[in-house]
């Protein structure tokens, strides 16, 4: 018999029932010279907050769903873009995911606190901690496991699923460490579909950065014609265009030609630079 571990990740992005509330939109600040509303101006910023996404409680695991996953089920909340999975995971000491099956997904893994064990059906095995951030290419099909493994602190990570362009290929396997200092007061490209700058690659037209941001700092990012970001608050707080998050907030930013994140407090941000 399976054990929970097991079924829940099973479950997958495409299963179960429950819903919550839509997220919430605000439009861009500002007037144009004769103080009436520019088409740039009309452009809304569509916030998910944090206390809106699904919630999965196991005693060993609580997970954060910012989109569909598992039992939780919300038609307004499957993806955007190519992206379709964030969940917040926290794992109880020596606890975790027994073995289990994925196919045609691009999956990330970044660890905010503690230690995660990996281990999968290609030979690799590995400890993920603080900095570390882990790509794998499910591609025709692959077998892993992760576990907490500390037996005494828990494990604090975002998995991230990232639809890829294209179905099939062989599985794949990639990790590289980003240290605080590369992440500090810019944005850090940590994924993209060509491995440039260091980054870990994906089979997929995207990009991810992560930054840390304090005391007020701001960073922006432009946008490309036909791309759209997606921002997601680990920790701390900060401002996107204008609008307030806290941690475990986010915000899909369309037709904007730059992402401003300003305001920061003690934050730590993804960001997500895809096709529209």
């Amino acid at each position: 018999m399976l054990s929970m571990e097991t079924r829940l990740h099973n479950d997958g992005a495409g299963n179960g029932g429950n819903a919550a509330g839509p997220a919430g939109a605000r439009r861009s600040n500002g007037s144009n010279a004769n103080g009436s509303q520019s088409d740039k101006e009309n452009i809304m910023l569509k916030v998910r907050k944090s206390a809106e996404r699904g919630v999965a409680s196991f005693g060993w695991l609580r997970s954060q769903h910012t989109f569909s996953f598992g039992h939780y089920q919300d038609p307004a909340h499957m993806g955007v873009g190519p992206l379709r999975v964030i969940n917040e995971d926290h794992v109880a000491p020596g606890r975790g995911f027994n073995p289990h099956a994925h196919k045609d997904m691009e999956i990330i893994s970044y660890v905010l606190d503690g230690a995660l064990e990996h281990k999968d059906s290609m030979g690799n095995g590995s400890v993920l901690r603080y900095g570390d951030v882990q790509r794998m290419s499910a591609g025709t099909g692959v077998t892993h496991s992760e576990y907490n493994h500390s037996p005494t602190a828990p494990v604090h990570f975002l998995q991230i699923w990232v639809i890829p362009s294209e179905a099939g290929g062989a599985p794949g396997y990639e990790e590289k460490h980003f240290d605080t200092d590369s992440k500090r007061g810019r944005l850090r490209l940590i994924a993209s579909h060509d491995g440039r700058d260091g980054s870990v690659s994906l089979r997929q037209d995207a990009a991810i950065y992560a930054t840390i941001l304090g005391g007020g700092e701001r960073v922006d990012h432009a946008l490309l014609p036909g791309r759209q970001a997606y921002v997601q608050v680990a920790r701390g707080s900060v401002t996107v265009n204008g609008c307030a998050l806290a941690a475990g907030d986010a915000v899909q930013v369309t037709q904007e030609a730059v992402v401003a994140l300003g305001d920061a407090q003690d934050a730590e941000v993804l960001l997500f630079d895809l096709p529209a």
